[in-house]
């Protein structure tokens, strides 16, 4: 429910900042418009993991459509980057050919911004804890927040100065924080597509930590990959001259989803370094 809540108000705050801004002259709120729309498609992407990761594999699809969560990532990167184009191409616009912009609109506009952010942030601040697809949100929506308090301090200067230059610079400001979000969103949706260890999991810990395992004298062809945004599995070659047993594999699929939040695990035993079965 928060994630339909959250994406109807910013959905509609969207168009209206962005209409006002295009109408007022404004392109600090235009730009943050954008900000906004950003903001929208993490929420859509948080929504769409959390809905993918409850539906059932398949025959085809053994892991079900966690993946596809990636793949959302890869295009919301690729339409802000669009995003970014557009704003700066109209920015660039302004800074040669000065409008006065509405200081009012802009302090009224963006202020109602900031209250839908703030609502919006604390909606996700609880599941934020446990959850990092919604703890995303929930800094997307806080970070918006200060953006919208700044497009209000510049429609603030610009009724006290009447200073033309200061929205461009705003809008400026803003798409360079857009740009920051959207190059993390870009190299993070990247290296999960191309199955690299997530973020927050340092593999020579996992190594270490099976390795000192009792009865285990080596680790061999462990690969640590996302199944989604949220999701992380592994695989692992153990070699234990002592063979195991139902309760050890348990218990070590235990450790690493309490200890790095590994929740798919799967685990072959060797009696010797060559032996290709298992126990």
């Amino acid at each position: 429910m928060a994630f339909a809540i959250g994406i109807a108000l910013n959905s509609i705050f969207v168009i209206i900042e962005a209409t006002y801004g295009f109408l007022s002259g404004s392109m600090a709120l235009v730009a943050d418009a954008g900000h906004n729309l950003s903001d929208v498609l993490a929420l859509i992407l948080a929504w769409v993991a959390n809905i993918a990761s409850k539906k059932p594999a398949s025959a085809r699809y053994t892991y079900g459509f966690k993946s596809s969560t990636i793949l959302a990532a890869l295009a919301n990167a690729l339409l802000l980057a669009m995003a970014i184009g557009a704003i700066l191409f109209e920015t660039a616009h302004r800074l040669f050919e000065p409008a006065q912009p509405q200081g009012m609109v802009m302090v009224v506009v963006a202020g109602i911004g900031i209250v839908i952010n703030t609502v919006t942030a604390l909606m996700f601040m609880r599941g934020s804890k446990s959850d990092l697809n919604i703890h995303g949100a929930f800094l997307h929506m806080a970070a918006d927040a200060l953006v919208s308090l700044g497009v209000v301090i510049a429609g603030i200067a610009i009724i006290y100065s009447g200073s033309v230059w200061i929205d461009p610079l705003v809008s400026l400001i803003i798409v360079g924080v857009i740009a920051w979000g959207t190059w993390g969103l870009a190299k993070d949706s990247l290296k999960m597509g191309l199955l690299a260890v997530p973020a927050g999991i340092d593999e020579a810990d996992v190594r270490l930590h099976l390795a000192e395992l009792d009865g285990v004298d080596e680790v061999h062809n462990l690969h640590i990959w996302p199944m989604s945004t949220t999701e992380t599995a592994l695989t692992a070659h153990l070699v234990a001259p002592g063979g195991c047993d139902e309760s050890f594999l348990r218990t070590v699929t235990d450790q690493l989803e309490q200890k790095f939040g590994i929740s798919h695990t799967t685990i072959q035993i060797h009696r010797k370094r060559d032996d290709a079965g298992c126990c």
